[in-house]
């Protein structure tokens, strides 16, 4: 079998091959107790869960935007009634190493379901952290020797379902990449209030083109933290969302190239704001996905870039 050469070191380089989730059979509507984030939780609430059907629709118009870019798509192998949408929580690429995530415990089957790919990677690239490390790839914004992680430093992390990266992590990743500089970050959790809460760094930065971000302040929980990054970038460069462009997921975009992403169609502004600066958008309808308070970075595991 031919090997994976596995090369991801940005979130925007032109896009070689990647794991795209599947909606194909969600299972039922979770019970309110089981929902593993706010928005998810609100939808349940208001009997407006997102339907199989409506999210297979809005995964394969991504599909397509693969196929036009010429992008070779890996899908999780069909697991009857589990959610197999969001490939980006279980494991995600620094350079030529795939990392196995250590997610919640009852989404291991997610991974069995993507194990026929991770075959086909040198095992000595395959690694999967301690098991004290809590790590998911939401959480992991690789940019050039940079990798940016968000994370959560409350004593109480372990109270929050919506805390996945823990300090621990950040220790590791300081350790297994060493040629990296990693900085984290302090992310805002909200166990019930989906505007107050951002579940992964994703969903509240994100680098986008050559230079630029999109970023939501409130999303961090130090000031100086979110100040870091728009220094990083320069403050012309950042395009600032709003509490409810962040609830409705405007940093979880994904890009094929420096100058091509696959946005929602609602996302008006920052589609508009993308064009601007000649950059590509590949609009699609991801509304429905995004009830679950993931959207289109979260559901892409991207393998290789140039």
């Amino acid at each position: 079998m031919n090997k994976l050469n596995l090369n991801v070191s940005d979130e925007t380089s032109r896009l070689r091959a990647v794991i795209l989730g599947t909606a194909a059979s969600n299972g039922p509507v979770p019970a309110v107790e089981d929902a593993y984030d706010p928005k998810s939780r609100k939808y349940i609430l208001a009997g407006e869960y997102p339907t199989n059907e409506d999210m297979v629709k809005e995964m394969e118009a991504v599909n397509v935007v693969f196929k036009k870019y010429d992008v070779k798509v890996y899908r999780p192998k069909h697991i009857e009634d589990c959610n197999q949408i969001f490939t980006r929580d279980i494991g995600f690429v620094i350079d030529n190493t795939f990392v196995k995530a250590n997610i919640l415990p009852d989404r291991e089957e997610e991974i069995e379901a993507i194990q026929y790919v991770i075959d086909q990677i040198n095992p000595d690239q395959v690694i999967r952290p301690p098991e004290e490390v809590h790590i998911e790839g939401g959480d992991v914004m690789l940019h050039g020797d940079y990798i940016f992680v968000g994370t959560y430093r409350g004593e109480d992390y372990a109270d929050y379902i919506i805390a996945r990266t823990n300090l621990e992590a950040i220790d590791w990743l300081k350790d297994t990449f060493p040629n990296k500089k990693v900085v984290s970050f302090n992310l805002r959790k909200d166990n019930l209030d989906p505007y107050n809460n951002a579940l992964h760094l994703d969903c509240c930065f994100q680098p986008v083109g050559k230079d630029k971000c999109i970023i939501h302040k409130n999303g961090f929980l130090q000031e100086e933290e979110y100040q870091y990054l728009v220094d990083f970038f320069g403050k012309e460069n950042c395009f600032q969302i709003t509490q409810e462009e962040m609830y409705a997921m405007n940093s979880n975009i994904f890009s094929i190239a420096p100058d091509v992403v696959i946005s929602e169609k609602n996302f008006t502004r920052l589609n508009n704001w993308l064009r601007s600066h000649h950059i590509t958008v590949e609009e699609v309808p991801y509304a429905e996905i995004s009830k679950q308070e993931g959207l289109l970075r979260c559901s892409t595991l991207p393998l290789i870039r140039d």
